[in-house]
């Protein structure tokens, strides 16, 4: 039958090890760029949601606003002015379009979920520090971040999450086989001349979900936890 023979022994070793790169160099490659990215987005968007939520600057109002307004805006939108400008600084076929930005507090949804935590800690706590002669950035980085752990661990999921089974982008950007991540390297088991691996795909496609299955399962108290206290008063 079919089934059987689809998710066999010989379906992993060949699915693994049968195409001209191993798929062992895609999950590489997919771990590095989800890693990079969770980094990128925790440093990123808790700096720029601690300004938002407890410092005071000109246009604060507008500039959050703005910045909430890039959530309403497709991807497709901003594709093609970034993919001009990612090809003239000779970024195509790199990893660094989808990793860079992600440095860049490009994330609009973390930085509210990040705001929203923010507000809910007692600025009680801020002005005790300034009266020991704390800076805003020892502020934020001894006493919000230990304090928004559970906010950081939901970003990061979430991030490696959508970074791991991201395939757009990998799919605008990548062009070399040995750069692919794991949703592209799935696609090569798939041929247009009627010689597709399904025992391959099917059986790397389980392999895929793994990573994925184990991120969330040795954090999803702080997921719920994060979810669940967002926006709270404390």
């Amino acid at each position: 039958s079919l089934i059987p023979s689809h998710f066999s022994l010989e379906s992993y070793i060949r699915g693994w090890s049968g195409l001209q790169v191993s798929f062992s160099t895609f999950f590489l490659n997919s771990f590095v760029i989800s890693l990079l990215s969770v980094a990128g987005n925790l440093a990123a968007c808790s700096l720029t949601a601690f300004a938002f939520a407890r410092l005071r600057f000109w246009g604060k109002s507008f500039w959050f606003a703005l910045m909430l307004g890039t959530l309403m805006l497709p991807y497709q939108v901003t594709l093609i002015p970034q993919y001009v400008l990612f090809f003239k600084i000779g970024w195509v076929n790199t990893f660094l379009p989808l990793v860079v930005p992600k440095f860049l507090a490009s994330d609009a949804f973390f930085i509210f979920l990040m705001v929203q935590f923010f507000r809910g800690i007692p600025r009680e706590l801020d002005e005790a520090a300034m009266m020991d002669g704390c800076s805003p950035w020892r502020i934020y980085w001894k006493i919000m971040l230990p304090l928004s752990v559970p906010v950081l661990a939901t970003a990061a999921i979430f991030t490696f999450i959508w970074t791991w089974d991201d395939f757009f982008g990998p799919l605008i950007y990548l062009n070399d086989m040995k750069t692919y991540t794991v949703t592209l390297g799935l696609r090569t088991f798939v041929d247009s001349s009627a010689e597709s691996d399904w025992g391959g795909l099917f059986a790397m496609s389980t392999l895929s979900l793994v990573p994925i299955f184990l991120f969330f399962l040795f954090f999803q108290r702080l997921l719920i936890e994060g979810i669940a206290t967002t926006g709270m008063k404390r």
